[in-house]
C-alpha cells in the first residue's frame, strides 16, 4: 500500500491530460462557414512537475535504485537523460494544448 505522501509526490510528477475528439468535429466548416476556428480536443489538465523532486521520486523505484548501486556512472547519465526526456514530452504536451 502507498502512503498518502508518496501519492501525492507521484501526481505532482504525472503528466495529466485528456481528449476529446468532439471538440475538434465542433471546428469542422460546413457550407454557412466553411472555415471556423478549429477547436483543440486536447487539454494539458496537469500543473507543471517541480522538476527538484524528479531525481528524488525514481531513487524511490527499486529498479532505479539498483541500477545506481550496480553501475553508479551509468545510472547516472541515464538519469539525467530521462529527466531531459520527461522535460521534453511535457514541453510538447503544453505545445499540443495550446494549438
Amino acid at each position: 500500500m502507498f502512503s498518502a505522501d508518496a501519492i501525492e509526490e507521484a501526481l505532482a510528477l504525472l503528466h495529466i491530460w485528456h481528449y476529446n475528439p468532439a471538440e475538434e468535429e465542433e471546428g469542422v466548416g460546413s457550407a454557412d462557414n466553411p472555415a471556423p476556428v478549429r477547436k483543440n480536443g486536447f487539454h494539458l489538465d496537469s500543473k507543471e512537475p517541480d522538476w527538484s523532486k524528479f531525481r528524488d521520486f525514481i531513487m524511490g523505484e527499486v529498479r532505479y535504485n539498483s541500477l545506481m548501486k550496480t553501475f553508479p556512472q551509468e545510472a547516472e547519465e541515464l538519469f539525467v537523460a530521462t529527466e531531459r526526456n520527461a522535460k521534453l514530452r511535457y514541453e510538447g504536451y503544453k505545445k499540443l494544448s495550446k494549438m
